[in-house]
């Protein structure tokens, strides 16, 4: 039996939102016209979309990367604003996502073909070598690897001082006075020595810092939420493996860099803080257990390299600069001497020692609950990680988690510091140069970008964009991922052109994921079905947004006899390509109410173009 259509459009109009019960009952016969599917859009959306609206927020094009013979993979990134769930709400961070890499395999020249979302903040190319990592910024079409040296000769940047630096004074950890470490000692030099020690250092260049900010801060984003102690372990250059050996050759120079700590709100933390470091001969510790070795560790004299106060003003934050560089001392071994015959360091280490770090906090805010030793080695941080007394334990960080981490920026040697309670490793960075061996950290894993395909299933429909959903995404030259991630219809569904992996086009959506059109599939809250995954082999100069019409995905709606395209400009939209892992709408929430900007963007595509950005938490699928 037919329902009539103008009695279901007058149904329709008396919807004051476009969340409804079910999908209006389409004709079997097809003989939905036009005009009726413009008036639907009319009373669903309540607006009327602009005729040059083709609803791609995708870009795409072909880079020239140079390389060279130290590099072994290229990798094209892109700077972009992404969702996450940060409990209780929905916020954007800017974030770097792989578009494609490839293994260079002895070539001088790749030609790289890309998609990425219109709306973006910048491309990089990261040039992975066995010396470390380059990033370089995209300005044209082509880009080339123009590596860096591993380090300037120090003694055309840096001035060293003249004239003795003797320990002045000698003071217990804070450990020692909790009885956590007995005996442990600090030892300082004067004041007017620590003046007299900072050096004068050439500052990074505008497009570094760019790159620092962009890099650094993709790799440890700000914010707990982000468990990055999990990326720090995944590198495995933590706790033993965190110490730099000495070369014997140079001078060790470290640099403050950054700091990011909102000064005035927490009691100054940073500036309030100072550096310590100790050193061992390398093979000191080679038959000993961890707790051993830590034992041994926490007895050694710790030397103040730096003072913070020295080199960060008080109150700056979130500033990417050299602060004034600093070199370590050597005071020989042994239980060192202090006062007039104070011990005398030397800007010269013996080649073969360990180097370890030590952040000590003295800021007396909150009943002095923020002041304690962290160290770059988590095995010395069992007291200060978990003693709830103080504050530090709140940043979830277990007994022998590092305090510390090391990252490779343009052949430049950064160790990044969790010095508080939120465990995101940026609190300060420092630039460690001169007589230490490399550490060179494997490159972080970049999430691949990803664009998601949302189809209406009906001419007639919600515009809940959930009634098929997949997701694409690159991996690598010649390989794209697809990930049937939702079903939120009843009629019986086919996708067309995917034939990979577990995705067939000769199944019903519903039975790759294992149930009946009865049931909808991660279109409702608690909903938890795995996805349907399938590996597609393409051509180098492949682009998603650029494939033939007749090669790109699209639902067959077998109950209706019906096809879903990609919409097209001048259409309504029934199918799009979002350029984002995007969360889309709950069952029966139309688009237009779980994005509120969405329909700015429909009247006028160069509005709210970033309008998938800014999700109604409530009405968005979580997965």
């Amino acid at each position: 039996m037919k329902i009539n259509v103008l009695f279901a459009l007058a149904s329709l109009m008396l919807l004051a939102s476009c969340s409804r019960g079910v999908d209006l009952y389409q004709d079997p016969e097809n003989k939905t016209s036009e005009e009726d599917i413009n008036n639907n859009v009319k009373g669903v959306f309540g607006v009327d979309f602009a005729s040059n609206q083709d609803w791609c927020t995708t870009t795409s094009g072909e880079l020239t990367i140079l390389a060279d013979a130290s590099v072994s993979k290229v990798q094209l990134l892109v700077k972009v604003r992404e969702v996450y769930d940060d409990v209780p709400s929905y916020v954007t961070r800017d974030a770097v996502k792989l578009l494609n890499e490839a293994e260079v395999k002895g070539q001088t020249t790749i030609k790289m073909s890309y998609d990425a979302p219109k709306e973006n903040l910048g491309f990089y190319v990261a040039f992975i070598t066995d010396k470390g990592n380059v990033y370089k910024k995209v300005k044209g079409n082509t880009v080339s690897v123009e590596e860096p040296a591993r380090t300037r000769t120090l003694s055309a940047d840096y001035v060293l001082p003249s004239g003795e630096f003797r320990l002045a004074k000698a003071i217990e950890s804070y450990a020692n006075q909790r009885g956590w470490v007995e005996g442990e000692m600090l030892y300082d030099l004067s004041d007017d020595d620590y003046d007299r020690l900072k050096m004068i250092s050439p500052d990074y260049s505008d497009e570094f810092k760019t790159t620092f900010r962009d890099i650094v801060f993709d790799i440890f984003p700000n914010g707990r939420s982000h468990r990055n102690i999990d990326l720090v372990k995944e590198s495995n250059f933590f706790n033993d493996k965190i110490y730099p050996i000495t070369t014997g050759d140079e001078p060790i120079i470290v640099t403050p860099t950054y700091k990011c700590d909102n000064p005035s709100k927490y009691g100054y933390e940073v500036w309030n803080s100072d550096l310590y470091y100790y050193y061992y001969k390398a093979d000191a510790v080679n038959r000993m257990t961890d707790d051993e070795a830590a034992a041994y560790f926490m007895s050694l004299p710790k030397y103040k390299a730096i003072p913070f106060e020295k080199s960060f003003d008080k109150t700056e934050d979130d500033i990417i600069a050299k602060h004034g560089s600093f070199a370590l001392l050597y005071f020989g071994d042994g239980t060192p001497e202090v006062g007039e015959n104070g011990s005398v360091g030397s800007f010269m280490f013996p080649k073969g020692y360990k180097i370890g770090f030590m952040i000590r906090a003295k800021t007396t805010a909150d009943n002095n609950k923020k002041q304690g030793e962290v160290y770059g080695d988590g095995r010395l941080n069992g007291h200060i990680n978990t003693d709830k007394n103080y504050n530090f334990s709140s940043s979830k960080l277990a007994a022998n988690d590092p305090r510390a981490a090391w990252l490779n920026i343009n052949k430049k040697m950064m160790l990044t510091w969790e010095s508080g309670t939120d465990a995101d490793f940026n609190d300060i960075i420092l630039e460690i140069e001169g007589g230490i061996e490399d550490i060179i950290v494997p490159p972080p894993f970049v999430f691949p970008q990803v664009f998601t395909y949302c189809f209406e299933d009906t001419e007639l429909g919600d515009y809940d964009m959930n009634d098929v959903v997949i997701k694409a995404l690159r991996l690598n030259e010649t390989t794209i991922e697809y990930r049937i991630v939702a079903c939120g219809a009843h009629d019986e569904l086919y996708v067309k052109n995917l034939n990979y992996g577990a995705i067939s086009d000769s199944k019903e959506v519903h039975e790759l994921f294992g149930t009946t059109p009865q049931n909808f599939v991660n279109t409702q809250n608690g909903d938890s079905y795995t996805f349907v995954v399938g590996t597609r082999t393409v051509d180098k100069d492949f682009k998603l947004s650029e494939e033939p019409d007749n090669e790109k995905p699209y639902i067959f709606n077998k109950t209706k006899n019906k096809n879903i395209y990609l919409s097209k400009a001048g259409q309504d939209p029934h199918g799009i390509m979002v350029a984002c892992d995007f969360l889309y709408p709950l069952e029966r929430i139309c688009i237009r109410d779980a994005y509120p900007q969405f329909n700015n963007w429909g009247q006028n595509p160069i509005n709210s173009t970033w309008w998938y950005m800014s999700p109604d938490q409530s009405k968005v699928y979580k997965n």
